[in-house]
């Protein structure tokens, strides 16, 4: 007998490794739907093109398979653009392979851009974050390193990100350079799906797994057409003559080519037809639903545990972000300590059912009730194991 799944509460987020969001209305239709029929990939990509075009402003986008395949994807079209030998020596590469990045800005996931080969030359210091200070990277430290090699520049998008991307994109293109915007988690509010186009990135991530409701191994990557069709020919499945083959010409015009690549470095990371059709699925709805009732859907969970726990010897409860569309609102767990904090951590990870939490590292002593994955049915036993 097939032994029972083991299962969690994610009360901490759409955290891929816990299995990332719940999955937005209709897109397990729209996948079942795509199970029956073939299509030729690249004619689903140009459609898929088209809207997110409609949604985000950008000159084309395709579906990724997740953000960090998307930055990879990102990094290789800078670096190779439409030259298809280029292309087919990643991630080897004869210069023109630096990406400038504030020091600030680095993290684990641009390990997706050397892996395409890129090299990163770092700017400015992070002095807000060490306590030093009051300067971050600036836009003259990103004009001072650009050279005959750089390829792109990487920003990294937060609410603290410094400088503001307008200043590095007019660095940038001052050089016709292109930005790539990682801003995977940056939804809400929707009107970030724009906003970072409006304000100069050439190319923008974001993941399909987590708050658009798609599936958990998509994403998004748009921005210019050139770009964008960079990064579908190093991805899609290229082993066809060019002679015979007839993309879509607002998604990929094949007269710029001087052939096809031999499987680009992408194709490690391909997207299927379901993934394809259920994240587009996905964003529809969640640009239909809107801020103002995703933001009350949320606040309802989150009223519902503040009501269950209220009075938690030892915890200081409240809701954080509840005036704030535009915000994730959760429910706030104050500890004394650090300490405290841990330890109640560690009990709720040792139960039958493990729940998780999320946690501010800026503020040790306090967890967070995230309802972004939290099921209705799941709250009882959520604010019994808060209780316990």
């Amino acid at each position: 007998m097939q032994e029972a799944l083991p299962t969690i509460i994610n009360a901490a987020g759409t955290l891929t490794r816990l299995s990332a969001g719940p999955l937005a209305p209709g897109v397990i239709e729209a996948m079942a739907a795509a199970d029956g029929v073939s299509v030729d990939m690249a004619a689903l990509q140009a459609h898929a093109s088209g809207r997110i075009a409609a949604h985000t402003g950008a000159e084309a986008g395709m579906v990724s398979a997740g953000a960090a395949a998307g930055l990879m994807l990102a990094a290789a079209a800078a670096m190779a653009g439409l030259d298809v030998a280029r292309m087919n020596r990643l991630p080897a590469t004869d210069g023109r392979d630096e990406i400038i990045v504030a020091r600030s800005h680095r993290n684990g996931y641009d390990h997706a851009l050397r892996a395409a080969g890129a090299r990163f030359v770092e700017v400015g210091l992070p002095e807000p974050t060490a306590g030093s200070g009051v300067r971050d990277a600036e836009p003259w430290e990103y004009a001072a390193e650009i050279g005959p090699d750089t390829a792109a520049i990487l920003y990294v998008a937060s609410p603290r990100a410094a400088p503001d991307l307008p200043e590095v994109a007019r660095v940038a293109h001052d050089r016709q350079l292109p930005v790539i915007v990682d801003a995977a988690a940056e939804l809400p509010p929707a009107a970030n799906l724009r906003r970072f186009i409006a304000e100069g990135a050439d190319l923008v991530v974001f993941s399909g797994g987590k708050v658009i409701g798609g599936p958990a191994g998509s994403g998004l990557l748009f921005g210019r057409r050139d770009l964008v069709m960079s990064a579908a020919l190093q991805s899609l499945d290229m082993d066809v003559p060019l002679a015979e083959w007839s993309p879509p010409a607002g998604f990929i015009d094949k007269t710029l080519l001087s052939g096809l690549p031999r499987q680009g470095i992408g194709r490690a990371c391909k997207t299927g037809k379901h993934e394809i059709l259920g994240l587009l699925a996905a964003l529809d709805h969640f640009v239909a639903e809107g801020d103002a009732a995703r933001h009350a859907r949320w606040l309802a969970l989150c009223e519902r545990v503040e009501r269950d726990i209220r009075g938690l010897a030892g915890v200081a409860v409240a809701i954080r972000g509840a005036g704030d569309t535009g915000r994730i609102p959760m429910v706030e767990l104050r500890l004394a300590d650090a300490e405290a904090a841990g330890r109640m951590r560690a009990r709720l990870l040792g139960r039958d059912v493990p729940v998780h939490l999320a946690r501010n590292p800026f503020a040790p002593d306090r967890l967070y009730v995230n309802p972004t994955c939290l099921r209705e049915g799941e709250i009882p036993a959520l604010t019994e194991a808060l209780k316990a």
